[in-house]
């Protein structure tokens, strides 16, 4: 028991570590803009901050001032503080009470209307692209990672990967988004805003980055016990390293021959049909299993587990041996492997580049 805390500590110190070395960009998108969608929010939501900031400041400001006002019938007579409750109470003033409420409501009522129509314009200006949709994606939710398909219906150029969607810069790009389970949320918050993903209906987004990286995003509805371990990376390229990325993941996996280093890569790639072939895909082989991330290029991706830890070969092995220590609930099995085992299979993985 010692034992397996101490390695628990390990690995989530290892994953700690990594995730601060090869993060994404920040989710702060307050500060933070790096698409037409997302500059467009980040403005409505500095505007109704400073809105409702001088609101809060001007009402704290008046019931201060109502509350160490001191009247002068009160302060040349002590006893008329009493008088609301020992006795009748004189007005004065007229209706100026009642002026000054029908002014407060109008200026409230001109304000709520503005931000309404502000918010309007912006959610009618986000709804389209202003260019033509460059490229359409398939995203797919499920507990608790994200299938990603590329080709729109296109058999000769489709292709599936997980947890990572690779875009061009500059140019607007359809995700059409859908859940296989539960609802969940696509958001990646520097490029775009909030869309559900919602059983048996398919939502569509569109995003643009402005400029190259890695942009994190998360599922946002909460879908399970491992919903914060959901995470999505979207990588905008130029077009050029977005057109060689789609030629790689197009090319079926490398293929093992028994002279391949001996007969530790096909000690590995028979341990892979035998155990991992019945829930993942790697193309050009006999795994074809539909319940899983599709593997063929595993090596391309810079993440294992939705976001979980880096992809490493240490990591792949600790993600195969402790899926279940690592991501509780996981559909991902805690698979146990001897030393040889190991060896074998993180050679053959090596290879899914």
């Amino acid at each position: 028991m010692l034992r397996r805390r101490v390695w628990l500590a390990a690995i989530g110190a290892s994953m700690l570590a990594d995730s601060v070395q090869a993060a994404a960009a920040p989710m702060n998108y307050f500060l933070h803009s790096e698409g037409p969608i997302s500059a467009d929010v980040r403005m409505l939501g500095w505007v109704f901050a400073a809105i409702c900031i001088l609101v809060c400041g001007l009402i704290a400001g008046l019931l201060l001032y109502a509350t160490l006002r001191v009247r002068p019938a009160v302060a040349n007579n002590p006893d008329a503080a009493t008088a609301g409750v020992m006795g009748p109470v004189t007005r004065s003033g007229g209706n100026s009470g009642l002026r000054a409420v029908a002014i407060g409501t109008g200026i409230s009522t001109l304000i709520l209307v503005a931000m309404t129509i502000y918010a309007l314009v912006v959610l009618e200006r986000t709804a389209h692209p202003a260019a033509p949709v460059a490229l359409t994606v398939d995203v797919t939710g499920f507990d608790w990672w994200w299938r990603v398909d590329y080709g729109d219906g296109d058999a000769a150029q489709h292709f599936v990967t997980a947890n990572e969607i690779h875009i061009p810069v500059g140019v607007p790009v359809r995700l059409r988004l859908a859940s296989a389970d539960v609802i969940h949320a696509f958001w990646v918050p520097l490029l775009a805003g909030k869309t559900q993903m919602i059983p048996g209906l398919v939502n569509e987004q569109w995003l643009q980055a402005d400029r190259p990286g890695v942009y994190r995003g998360q599922c946002t509805q909460y879908c399970g016990v491992q919903h914060a371990h959901m995470a999505v990376e979207v990588v905008a390229q130029s077009q050029s390293e977005f057109d060689a990325w789609l030629a790689a993941q197009r090319q079926p996996a490398h293929a093992v021959s028994q002279t391949d280093i001996g007969a530790v890569l096909p000690a590995g790639r028979k341990l892979f049909m035998e155990r991992c072939a019945g829930c993942h895909t790697v193309r050009g082989t006999e795994a074809v299993g539909p319940n899983g991330p599709d593997l063929t290029h595993l090596n391309s991706r810079r993440q294992i587990g939705a976001g979980l830890m880096s992809n490493t070969p240490a990591h792949l092995i600790d993600w195969i041996t402790h899926a279940q220590e690592l991501k509780p609930g996981a559909r991902m099995p805690s698979m146990p492997l001897t030393s040889p085992e190991s060896g074998a299979l993180s050679a053959y993985l090596a290879t899914l580049d």
